[in-house]
């Protein structure tokens, strides 16, 4: 696949520090044409018209020549399910100014540490790129975007992608501090605020966001009618989370806003999210919003709605404004989702219910040694590729982040493409673990996947621990040891002239082998896979689970364990780990799975009667694991951990019955596809 040329590049000459000047009137109409554009080439030949007056205008013929021309859309950003995704939201910060009930724990969440974060070129780089593959709008999030200290600079970088296909530049935000930064906001091209909102009562508003700020809010809301009365054209959209009992009383005052205010008022079911102690309870739906409105203006009036949106629309006649439903809850609006999410650490999420997420800023600081890009950095870059464009520096050396480009856009494809058709429905959700909802558009978030309610309750408590963050923090100090360890084997080995051991039955080997995923200064890293081709790869790996009885496998036979079917829940935890293994071991490529198959087998003898143990073979469940994919790497690690995560879900259910049991011989048995071939355990 061709890769689409990068724009990264478009604000090279851009100064660092951007001062803000106050629009005069003429700017203010020739930001608003600008901003009426539809194409990036249009808003290019609008610009090269203010330079040159007597431009003539654009003809008919033109206009079809470069529609003949136009590309496909990106095949990276377009799912399973043919959904383009062209639309992004980036969280530039995990900090809020609020504490609103539903969206953060009252305790607060707690932040990541400053290099966790992605750095301002990180933002400009990402948005750059997938700009470039075709996405034309962005929408800045938080936390509260206003509280990030450069979101002005940021938001003028971002800006500058405009010629390169950006159309959109948005922002979500509390409205507390954004009258102060809104002038600059609109020369930097915002084109629209979504402001969150959920009473028109100060003091209502102090007990649901626990803090101040109800007349800055209102500020704010003016400035943007009066920007937009001198022709800024900010497409201004309240959203009101509606909660039983706290603030549905307030629908039909919302509603009133609308009558001359142009303004779009969105009332949002309640959603769950970790800490918001969601119930069903709270959620006042969609057709309650509807039946309360009809009540005091049965005239409401359905407006057709585009492709892609996330709300139902209505309108009162007569009323300058509109009223929107976003119906997450009740009805999902998945089918046509075109978004992605980056959130502030990094990690590309590419549902808002979901808790699959992989990350980007790991891949792009590759780059840097691994380590942040900061302006420095970024300014380096961009002289290495402005060197390379006048042939300064031999074609064949790496530049910038070229080679981070295509791993970058090859993860980004492989999740996009691992989006489900829709998210899960209610009676599940509230029970899925997510991000708290101030952290989504940011803290690590759990892996554990959707799965329904009954087989949460079954599987696997081994498994879950390890999936616990203090865990993961102790599986990242082990992975730091086990470095450390490495390297001081690889001094000893070069000491004593000797070479490491390769694959099993001979398959390489030899002096001077290199670890793949250890760099010669013995830090971990992902092994690039960009310019392997895509076979068809298979691999199977077995282990056991022996029991210290023959009890246990009697009662798994006659189905008798009180968790459940033993083999059927390990089965499924098997598959499902299968295609979890990115998220879990920190190396590995995401994968199209196109097969998991877990088989499980009951050996040995059972219990003579009376407890006294076996009166045959050792009793125990065979397990063996097969995955298949067409990838251009190797699915081994799919096949072990879908073995060990039904063999830790034996030992799970069937503890209670058998503290002896032993988890034994994990091993890949065969493996075929790829460069090396097919090779198999005798």
């Amino acid at each position: 696949m061709q890769v689409t040329p990068r724009a990264m590049l478009a604000t090279a000459l851009r100064p660092a520090s951007l001062r803000y000047h106050r629009p005069s009137s003429a700017s203010w109409a020739s930001i608003t044409r600008l901003r009426c554009l539809g194409t990036a080439s249009l808003a290019h030949d609008a610009v090269a018209s203010e330079v040159a007056t007597s431009a003539a205008p654009t003809t008919s013929s033109s206009r079809r020549e470069r529609l003949r021309r136009a590309k496909p859309f990106s095949e990276f950003l377009t799912d399973t399910f043919h959904r383009q995704h062209d639309y992004l939201r980036i969280s530039v910060t995990e900090r809020c100014n609020l504490r609103c009930v539903y969206c953060m724990p009252e305790e607060g969440v707690p932040l990541s540490p400053n290099r966790e974060l992605l750095t301002t070129p990180e933002i400009a780089m990402l948005a750059s790129l997938f700009v470039g593959q075709g996405v034309s709008k962005i929408r800045l999030t938080g936390g509260e975007p206003t509280v990030r200290r450069d979101i002005l600079p940021l938001m003028h970088q971002i800006g500058a992608l405009r010629p390169q296909g950006l159309r959109e530049l948005c922002i979500t935000t509390n409205g507390i501090s954004l009258h102060r930064k809104l002038d600059s906001m609109v020369e930097a091209g915002l084109t629209g605020v979504n402001l969150s909102l959920d009473t028109l009562d100060p003091w209502q508003f102090q007990i649901m966001t626990r803090r101040k700020g109800f007349d800055a809010v209102q500020k704010s809301i003016e400035r943007i009618l009066e920007l937009n009365k001198q022709g800024a054209g900010i497409k201004l959209k309240i959203n009101c989370v509606v909660m039983r009992g706290v603030n549905d009383r307030e629908v039909i005052p919302f509603v009133e806003m609308t009558r001359e205010k142009d303004i779009e008022i969105r009332f949002i079911e309640y959603m769950p999210f970790d800490g918001n102690k969601w119930n069903q309870g709270k959620m006042f739906s969609y057709a309650e919003m509807l039946d309360l409105i009809r009540s005091k203006y049965p005239e409401l009036e359905k407006v057709q709605d585009h492709k892609n949106d996330t709300s139902k629309t209505w309108r009162i006649p007569g009323f300058t404004g509109r009223i929107g439903f976003i119906t997450s809850m009740t009805h999902n609006f998945c089918g046509t989702c075109n978004r992605l999410r980056i959130t502030g650490d990094g990690n590309l999420k590419v549902c808002l219910f979901g808790n699959a997420e992989v990350s980007l800023r790991d891949i792009l600081r590759k780059s840097n040694s691994g380590e942040p890009i900061d302006e420095e950095a970024f300014e380096a870059m961009k002289q290495i590729e402005m060197d390379r464009r006048q042939g300064l520096v031999a074609s064949g050396q790496p530049l910038g982040i070229a080679p981070n480009e295509a791993e970058l856009l090859d993860v980004i494809g492989a999740a996009v493409k691992r989006k489900k058709a829709k998210h899960a429905g209610l009676g599940e959700l509230e029970h899925m673990k997510n991000r708290p909802m101030i952290l989504i558009d940011d803290l690590r978030a759990s892996l554990t996947g959707p799965m329904p309610a009954k087989m949460r309750l079954q599987v696997s408590g081994a498994m879950a621990h390890l999936l616990r963050p203090g865990v993961q923090g102790t599986m990242r100090g082990h992975l730091g040891e086990h470095r450390r360890s490495l390297c001081t084997s690889r001094r000893m080995a070069k000491d004593n002239g000797q070479g490491s051991s390769g694959p099993p039955h001979g398959q390489g080997g030899g002096e001077g082998v290199q670890l793949t995923h250890v760099s010669e200064a013995g830090s971990a890293r992902m092994v690039s896979i960009s310019e392997k081709q895509v076979t068809s790869r298979v691999a199977t790996a077995a282990c056991s689970v022996r029991f210290s009885s023959g009890k246990a496998l009697r009662l798994i036979r006659e189905n008798q364990m009180k968790k459940g079917d033993v083999l059927g829940v390990a089965r499924v935890a098997g598959i499902m780990a299968a295609k979890r293994t990115p998220d879990l071991i920190p190396l590995c490529h995401p994968i199209a799975v196109s097969h998991v198959s877990v088989d499980l087998e009951a050996t040995g003898a059972e219990d003579d009667g009376d407890g006294g143990g076996p009166s045959g073979g050792s009793p125990g469940i065979e397990i063996r694991a097969t995955v298949t994919c067409d990838g251009k790497t190797g699915v081994e690690m799919e096949a072990m951990t879908a073995a060990s995560a039904a063999a830790l879900t034996v030992y799970d259910m069937c503890k209670a019955v058998d503290k002896g049991m032993r988890i034994e011989g994990l091993r890949v048995v065969l493996k075929d596809g790829g460069k090396s071939g097919r090779w198999e355990m005798e």
